[in-house]
């Protein structure tokens, strides 16, 4: 029942919410916003609407639609499957950068890394995820993290596995080139080590080096559908992704995590989210968006 005088008001889906030379009407956001939804669990609402128009109308123009609603017709129907995908490849954010959030991979070598070193010594299985790899940096931060303390990690069973909901994107990851800028996080010596300069159209770029590649393995994978994993991960990076879903698809996600981590494992989010939901229980905040699983002795300090 509404309340008594309530004046009820009605948006129109034809409301222009972002203009420029293609309007973005309510409808067509709406619209859009379930697809991205119901692909990758990211949430769009009205205030995304600028967000929207410039990333996608590039790819309308392209396209050589008319619009935004040619647009929603065709990435909705089978023969848009491809332009779908494109799409997602240009709403999802790709920001990162190596050794971004430091304290999290200084963690990692401290506390972390050592104990799995001597099992991977004594010839036990360690796996890593990188459950949002981007373009790379962060799985090479890791890789030039475990190579700082084994440097021949590649010949013993210790792996990396980056994965990513945009191929392109990983293709750039697996190329592993960048701007000489993008190593300001690099030291010196890693820099020396483990990259190499190259031309690339006659613009000077640093390529990672093969010792580092080798650690690592890219695959594309949604987070909201299956995963294909047969074993635990030790340690599972996932950083300022969950906080685009909503909170129920948060919840899922943290638990999901949890299923996959032993006792002890640990996992790394973003400087911006929390474990929420059921996983709460099953984690110790132990630093700075830092959690180890604990499953049923939650609660127990280590």
């Amino acid at each position: 029942m509404k309340p008594l005088g309530a004046i009820e008001i009605k948006q129109s889906p034809d409301e222009v919410l972002a203009s420029g030379e293609y309007p973005l009407t309510r409808r067509d956001l709406s619209e859009i916003a379930a697809m991205i939804y119901a692909d990758a669990g990211i949430y769009l609402n009205d205030s995304k609407a600028s967000l929207v128009y410039s990333r996608l109308s590039k790819h309308i123009r392209s396209l050589g639609l008319r619009g935004f609603r040619d647009y929603c017709v065709l990435v909705a129907s089978p023969e848009g499957a491809a332009a779908r995908r494109e799409m997602l490849s240009h709403l999802t954010t790709n920001f990162t950068r190596f050794f971004r959030e430091n304290h999290h991979f200084e963690h990692l070598r401290d506390e972390v890394l050592p104990g799995l070193i001597n099992r991977a010594k004594g010839g036990g299985r360690v796996r890593i995820w990188s459950a949002a790899s981007s373009d790379g940096q962060e799985p090479y931060s890791i890789a030039l993290t475990v190579l700082s303390l084994l440097p021949n990690a590649a010949d013993l069973d210790f792996k990396i596995l980056a994965t990513d909901i945009d191929p392109k994107i990983l293709a750039a990851a697996r190329a592993g080139i960048y701007d000489e800028g993008a190593l300001e996080a690099v030291s010196p010596a890693m820099r020396k080590q483990y990259f190499r300069d190259i031309d690339v159209g006659g613009r000077r770029k640093v390529q990672v080096d093969d010792r580092v590649k080798k650690l690592i393995t890219y695959n594309e994978l949604n987070l909201m559908a299956q995963w294909p994993f047969k074993g635990n991960f030790d340690v599972i990076f996932c950083r300022n992704v969950v906080i685009y879903f909503d909170e129920p698809t948060q919840m899922k996600i943290w638990s999901r995590f949890a299923s996959l981590l032993p006792e002890g494992g640990h996992l790394y989010i973003g400087h911006s989210e929390r474990v929420s939901g059921d996983a709460k229980n099953l984690f110790d905040n132990i630093g700075i968006t830092t959690y180890r699983y604990v499953g049923k002795n939650a609660g127990r300090k280590a």
